[in-house]
């Protein structure tokens, strides 16, 4: 189901600074985190709350119950038909004024009065305050739309035309068109109702530059209050019923004035706060872009050391292949040389072989060529011979047959052919 229509204004604006900020921090609230679900939180309401109050009473501190869990329901964001089974509730008149504050605070003004309207006239019997001041329902709703102050504490202010229209409306079902104070005071600073601790009051909400609900003790030693002078009073010691009206004019001129000034003040202080939150802002981005920075420098040396490692590494790689390189090509310069001198070697050895080949076959060529010379100088030789020995047969006869005296006439006989030769002019040759 849809949820119910807001005015869309955060909720720290809509409660006091004060009430907000102690309602977070208290440890009620925190353990209220437990709670997950709707149902669960009407039970708490129905079991805890006894007053409807903003601040707890007696001597403790803090804000109260039903605060803290009207809080959580503006966590959860109420649906409409939850917003009516608060409203309808029959076990607590606890749980339905709960319900009224979630509208009287969150709704959107202009639906406040459809709101509201249905239960003007409801007669329940309870007691919004811890005092045990019993009032109605109907006059409590009343009160809550009517009213600018509950118990103390500031109301979001309903726009001047749906209070006007609200007002027409109240006049023509002949209701009273002003608060009653069943929700405290229509100011503040009323003693019936401020029963908060000094110690919240004067530490936290006067810090704030917010008037606070004071006892009249607290509110003197207020630091705010101290610097305003109290207004004069007539030299007799008349009341302030038997003074002039200009005298009441004036004083309520002052006090409207001291109004005013304290507003200032309090904006003046709240204007402080926001620049002092700027600041620290500001503060904290400059040391976090600091810290970003000197990350991002201490990145770039670890990349430059890495690129430097690298570098090194690419280096004595690098070293590391022109070494071998060099290895492998003294290698093989000693196997070219190597192989070249077995190439010279054995084309040397293969010249001289084809060199003593070559002078073999030259010498046999020579001989041949001698041979094929000779024979025709031999044939003339022989036939010399021949012819020469033909006439020494015929002069001498044949020697062969002479085989007698061999030893003693061979001698003589071979001069004696010697010399014939040579006489006769032949060569032996």
């Amino acid at each position: 189901m849809a949820e119910i229509k807001t005015s869309g204004r955060p909720i720290d604006q809509l409660l006091e600074k004060v009430l907000c900020m102690n309602i977070l921090s208290s440890d009620y609230f925190r353990d209220l985190l437990r709670l997950k679900t709707y149902h669960e939180v009407i039970d708490e309401i129905y079991n805890q709350v006894d007053h409807v109050e903003p601040w707890m009473t007696g001597n403790c501190r803090g804000p109260s119950t039903a605060f803290c869990l009207l809080y959580k329901f503006f966590t959860m964001k109420l649906t409409v038909k939850q917003m009516h089974g608060l409203l309808k509730h029959p076990d607590s008149p606890y749980i339905r004024a709960v319900g009224f504050l979630y509208l009287r605070y969150l709704s959107d003004f202009k639906t406040l009065w459809s709101w509201y309207e249905p239960y003007l006239k409801d007669d329940e019997e309870f007691s919004p305050g811890s005092s045990g001041k019993m009032t109605t329902m109907g006059v409590y709703v009343r009160d809550l739309f009517l009213g600018q102050y509950y118990f103390d504490t500031l109301l979001p202010r309903i726009p001047v035309p749906v209070m006007r229209t609200a007002v027409a409306n109240l006049e023509k079902m002949n209701l009273p068109t002003k608060p009653s104070g069943s929700i405290g005071d229509s100011s503040r600073g009323s003693e019936e109702t401020s029963r908060r601790p000094p110690s919240v009051k004067a530490s936290l909400s006067v810090s704030f530059g917010q008037r606070a609900p004071h006892r009249a003790s607290t509110r003197d030693s207020s630091p705010i209050r101290r610097t305003i002078a109290p207004p004069p009073y007539d030299k007799d010691g008349a009341d302030d019923s038997r003074r002039s009206p200009s005298m009441r004019r004036s004083q309520s001129r002052d006090l409207s004035d001291r109004e005013i000034s304290e507003r200032d003040r309090g904006r003046d202080r709240e204007r402080d706060k926001e620049r002092t939150r700027d600041r620290d802002r500001d503060r904290d981005r400059d040391r976090y872009r600091d810290h970003e920075r000197e990350r991002e420098r201490e990145r770039d040396r670890d990349r430059d050391r890495d690129r430097r490692y690298d570098e090194r590494d690419r280096d004595g790689r690098r070293d590391y292949d022109r070494d071998r390189g060099r290895d492998r090509d003294r290698r093989y310069d000693y196997d070219r040389r190597s192989i070249e001198r077995s190439r010279r070697d054995y084309e040397r050895s293969r010249s001289r072989s084809r060199g003593r080949s070559h002078s073999r076959s030259l010498h046999d060529q020579g001989t041949s060529l001698d041979q094929q010379r000779t024979p025709p100088r031999d044939e003339s030789k022989e036939k010399v011979v021949s012819s020469n020995l033909a006439k020494l047969k015929d002069l001498y006869g044949d020697f062969g047959n002479q085989k007698e005296n061999v030893g003693d006439d061979r001698a003589p006989n071979r001069d004696t052919s010697t010399e014939e030769v040579i006489r006769l002019g032949g060569s032996w040759r």
